[in-house]
């Protein structure tokens, strides 16, 4: 199976590869080499990264004032991101039909044009996201329990913040998906890292 992290923005389809969401795909989210680290434990080193369409991190990031900045910056800071990490850039997922990446990677963006519909956010668990839902943003937990727990804490809380404050007045639900490939036993290490620091569901 391909594992590909991309932005956990509601609107990330996967259609071939299995998606790990991280705000932003990682760009200049403090600490992210410690999730890619963890990641290339469970799953090995052969991880991709895909950039996305309307990525509004790195916008708010790079405090870019244009979507046709940002889908161009994501592209070139990922494409770095990837060789500064040792992953696989795959390209850019476009507000299209399903398009054929690099590495083995197939998506699109799917939710409306600068519109942010999410209502949950899911914290995967045991192999990244089961099964697409336009409600949910996605944030890979799958690290957690190989992480320093005020690091992981950090991590989440950076990533939770930013999708409320996308979201607005609509109060996201958390929740937990520990179904996946890693399994029972690594979902329950994770479920008990993510209960110490308070993220229990």
């Amino acid at each position: 199976m391909s594992y590909v992290i991309t932005c956990g923005d509601e609107g990330v389809q996967i259609n071939e590869g299995q998606r790990l969401g991280v705000v932003g795909a990682g760009f200049r989210l403090e600490n992210f080499s410690l999730i890619v680290k963890a990641l290339k434990k469970l799953l090995g080193d052969d991880i991709r990264i895909a950039a996305n369409e309307e990525n509004a991190w790195i916008k708010e990031k790079l405090d870019l004032s244009t979507w046709e900045q940002a889908n161009a910056s994501s592209q070139q800071y990922l494409e770095a991101l990837a060789d500064k990490e040792g992953l696989l850039y795959a390209g850019i997922l476009p507000f299209a039909d399903p398009q054929d990446l690099n590495h083995g990677i197939k998506g699109h963006m799917v939710r409306p044009p600068k519109i942010h519909i999410a209502t949950k956010i899911a914290l995967t668990l045991a192999g990244g996201e089961q099964t697409f839902h336009l409600g949910q943003n996605i944030i890979s937990a799958e690290w957690v329990h190989l992480v320093d727990p005020k690091i992981a804490k950090q991590l989440l809380e950076d990533q939770i913040n930013f999708y409320q404050k996308l979201a607005g007045d609509t109060k996201l639900e958390l929740v937990l998906v520990e179904e996946g490939e890693l399994g029972e036993e690594i979902a329950a290490k994770n479920r008990a890292a993510l209960e110490k620091i308070g993220f229990g569901g």
